[in-house]
């Protein structure tokens, strides 16, 4: 396997299966990287539990004392950047983490934090994106890593999957079938983070 170089920090809210397939990616030497720390502002998400099981720190950060301060949503953020600091994470990646992240957040890690999404964007942004598909009756959706700016759904896009719709499709067997492709596509564009091959330039982000 190659030396792990990259220092990953995850946030997930969740199940964590995209966190899974980062790990499971590392662990047979498809991703030279290390998750250094998941984060979770839900104290049983299933995430936590698969740090624990694969040696991974893993921190539940309680958004409740935040709720009620004037800067709630920037103050937790910065609680959140204080324990990626801790763990010297270099990239962050949103693995179904349920909240949106502030200008605070970004401007620590600009151009540094990715995000799935289950949709071509910019098709469908925002929740219940498998729904909103099979509402305007697409044929064809997919799942999107994209990096993450102060809209929803709306940085530049890395990697993208198509997945077709079937006439029978219900929200959650889409669902089933995007996560495999989910689970492909975002172990590799962290690789392409980690390789140095990644660039931006305005909307557009360049594979070299």
């Amino acid at each position: 396997m190659p030396e792990a170089k990259l220092r990953v920090g995850v946030l997930a809210s969740g199940r964590g299966s995209n966190l899974q397939a980062i790990i499971d990616a590392i662990e047979v030497g498809k991703l030279a990287a290390r998750i250094a720390v998941v984060i979770s502002n839900k104290k049983d998400a299933q995430a936590l539990e698969r740090a624990r099981r694969h040696g991974v720190a893993d921190v539940f950060l309680d958004p409740a004392p935040y709720k009620d301060r004037p800067d709630g949503r920037e103050a937790y953020d910065r609680a959140v950047l204080a324990v990626l600091k801790e763990h010297e994470v270099e990239l962050v990646a949103l693995a179904g983490y349920m909240k949106i992240v502030t200008r605070v957040f970004i401007d620590a890690y600009p151009n540094r934090i990715m995000n799935i999404h289950p949709a071509l964007l910019p098709s469908f942004p925002g929740l219940k994106a498998q729904q909103q598909a099979l509402d305007w009756g697409v044929k064809v959706s997919g799942c999107t890593v994209h990096f993450v700016t102060e809209g929803v759904d709306t940085g530049p896009i890395i990697r993208q999957a198509a997945v077709p719709v079937q006439e029978n499709d219900t929200a959650e067997t889409l669902e089933a079938r995007m996560l495999a492709e989910e689970h492909r596509i975002y172990p590799e564009a962290i690789q392409l983070f980690a390789d140095g091959r990644l660039s931006v330039e305005g909307r557009r982000v360049r594979i070299r």
